[in-house]
């Protein structure tokens, strides 16, 4: 599953777009979309996710079933390019559902 921005209550504050550590908000006609493939609910970054820890409106970012559940890569697989760092960092073991 991802989260999905309710367009209806988005306040277009811009607060959540530099929370995602996946890049995966992004602004369009003046309301914020997630893009599912790119979000793993912060698996694997922090314990909750950051779009609904920062969002001043409740209930704005929900999970949207449609989308099936985020798995991680393959152990072997799970480095990744950590946008902060520039460099190929390993996910934390832990948080994995």
């Amino acid at each position: 599953m991802s989260y999905k921005i309710v367009a209806s209550q988005c306040t277009g504050c811009s607060a959540c777009e530099p929370e995602c550590p996946n890049v995966a908000i992004y602004e369009k006609g003046g309301t914020f979309i997630i893009d599912p493939k790119k979000c793993t609910e912060c698996i694997g970054y922090f314990d909750t996710p950051q779009c609904v820890a920062v969002c001043p409106v409740d209930d704005t970012c929900v999970i949207d079933n449609s989308v099936p559940r985020y798995q991680p890569p393959p152990k072997e697989e799970r480095h990744e390019f950590h946008r902060y760092t520039g460099r190929r960092e390993v996910y934390p073991p832990t948080a994995y559902v």
